[in-house]
């Protein structure tokens, strides 16, 4: 069963066998988790808007075009729960009367360096410091292997603004990496 292609799960779905959903949540639920972790920066909210998105997805999978690939589909529902996990939280603290800073800021590099073992670990670490939307396209392009065109749809932009920020993503992970003499390493 684990060898069936996206397409021929969900068409089984369609057609009733609804228990072979568990086939693409075991598919993609690992990578859409992580997403998530980086993305809302807490595992709990990360965990609920993992069963949402999944909820979602089920829900919506009549749909579905086929033409298109699921994991692209899947990860703009992923993304758009993530958008309002952030919307709700906002609007909690601003009701709170806190303010949201949402400059770019990093917050104990050194830290996250100096627990690291390995340069890939660290990495990883400085792109949690990003903002979510750069962190997104770095992990979508460079870990999942995203085209360029399935993360413009990911994200609903177009390709020219993916690569604009794609671009600008590396710069700001150069930066980072830059300022803690790292780059001679990893770059």
């Amino acid at each position: 069963m684990k060898n069936l292609s996206d397409n021929q799960i969900i068409e089984s779905i369609l057609k009733g066998n609804h228990s072979d959903y568990a086939l693409l949540i075991d598919r993609y639920k690992d990578r859409a988790f992580s997403l998530l972790k980086r993305i809302l920066k807490d595992e709990m909210d990360a965990e609920e808007a993992l069963q949402d998105s999944f909820l979602k997805a089920f829900n919506s999978l009549k749909d579905f075009r086929m033409e298109a690939k699921f994991s692209t589909w899947f990860y703009k529902i992923v993304y758009n729960t993530a958008l309002t996990v952030i919307t709700r939280k906002k609007r909690q603290i601003e009701k709170q009367m806190l303010s949201i800073d949402e400059d770019f800021e990093l917050k104990d590099d050194n830290q996250a360096y100096s627990t690291s073992n390995d340069a890939k670990e660290f990495v990883l670490k400085m792109i949690d410091k990003l903002p979510p939307r750069n962190a997104l396209v770095v992990i979508l392009f460079y870990i999942d292997n995203l085209s360029l065109d399935e993360i413009s749809k990911v994200l609903d932009i177009s390709i020219v603004n993916t690569k604009v920020m794609l671009h600008r993503s590396r710069n700001a992970l150069r930066d980072v990496l830059i300022k803690h003499n790292y780059h001679e390493e990893i770059l």
